[in-house]
Parts: structure tokens; sequence; C-alpha cells
């Protein structure tokens, strides 16, 4: 009875140690991958400076989520990867871009920031006053599932003026959102180019 019970602890422990090297040789769950982003040669083209990409981070930056005109749209960050650009003068741009479960959402999400993005001038007016925002639609882009152009031109009481380009873009699953903007106003906007920038984000997406 004794080596009987011995043996079968000893078959126990044996059997534990095994399932805990299975465990152990397991392979983790992959980290989910960030789609494709823009280069610096992706932006459209500042006189007298040139662009310098920041690292494809994951997450959505703080400011971004603040944003009034797409950080609701954006979500929480989860599964969203961002990219910064700068020159050495006054034009910044970034890209943001968040992997769906399905394509359901992504339809919902490319939905959700189209119409904050639409609606974003007049919340502006409404949280500051002293503040006037103007907005103009430079329409679609036959591009992946479907993207849009929009500008923004926002001019401060004491005569600040500022203006922004944002894009919405869709490829299955993914949803990618490109921001520009500089010190100027509508006449500034390289929208052209910008179109092109956009296109190329949506086919680096895949």
């Amino acid at each position: 009875m004794p080596k009987r019970t011995r043996a079968g602890a000893l078959t126990a422990l044996a059997g534990a140690a095994l399932a805990a090297g299975t465990a152990l040789a397991a392979p983790a769950a992959a980290a989910p991958k960030a789609p494709g982003f823009l280069a610096a040669a992706d932006l459209p083209p500042r006189a007298g400076t040139s662009w310098t990409a920041g690292k494809v981070t994951a997450g959505i930056p703080e400011e971004v989520k603040q944003d009034i005109c797409i950080g609701v749209g954006l979500g929480g960050g989860q599964d969203s990867w961002y990219r910064k650009f700068r020159t050495d003068l006054d034009t910044s741009a970034r890209q943001i871009s968040a992997e769906l479960p399905s394509v359901r959402l992504a339809k919902g999400r490319f939905a959700k920031l189209d119409e904050d993005i639409v609606s974003c001038a007049d919340r502006i007016e409404m949280e500051d006053p002293q503040i006037q925002a103007t907005f103009q639609d430079h329409g679609t882009l036959p591009v992946g599932d479907g993207a849009h152009v929009y500008a923004l031109r926002t001019v401060t009481a004491w005569g600040a003026s500022d203006i922004r380009l944002i894009s919405i873009g869709r490829e299955g699953r993914t949803v990618t959102v490109v921001d520009w903007g500089q010190l100027g106003g509508f006449v500034d906007a390289p929208v052209k180019a910008f179109k092109k920038t956009t296109t190329t984000a949506v086919n680096k997406l895949h």
C-alpha cells in the first residue's frame, strides 16, 4: 500500500510538471500589429523646411483625446496607434489609426468621426464665443473603402488664425485620421497635396 501511494504521488507530480512545462512552452498571445503609416515624405511639402516623422506609438495622445473635432470619435485608444510629424516652422501633422474588431464597427467609427468633424465648427463656437470657426467640405476620395477631406479655420478675438485639414479613411476594419495644421487661412491650405497624402495613408494601411 505505501509503495502504491508513493508511486501514485510520483505519477501525479510528473503529470503536474508536464502540464506546467506545456503551459510555459505555449506561445504568448501576439500583440496587435500596427497598420501601415505615412512617412515624412508623404506629407504636403512646406516651403523652407522639411518634415520629420516621430515613431509609430500605441494609443492616442492626450491632446487628441481632448480634441473637440476627433477626440470622442476615436474612442479611448484601444488597438490604436499614432505618429506625429513636425517641421522647423509652424506646420505640424499627425496620423491616428484604429483597428476595429469588425468591419461593422469600423463603419460605425468612420461615421461617428465624419459626424463630429462636420459639426466641429459649430461646437467650437458654442464652447468659446471668442473663437470664430469656419468649415469647408473638400469631398470624398475613391480610395480603400472611402475617405473624406475637410478644412477648418479658426480665428480668435485677439487675431490669431489657424488653418487645419482633417481627413478620415477606411480600409476594411481599419480607420485612419490624418490631421494637418499651421498658422493662416484657407488660402494657405495645400488641399490638393493633402488629398494625395490621404490617398497614400489609406493605401498604406494594409
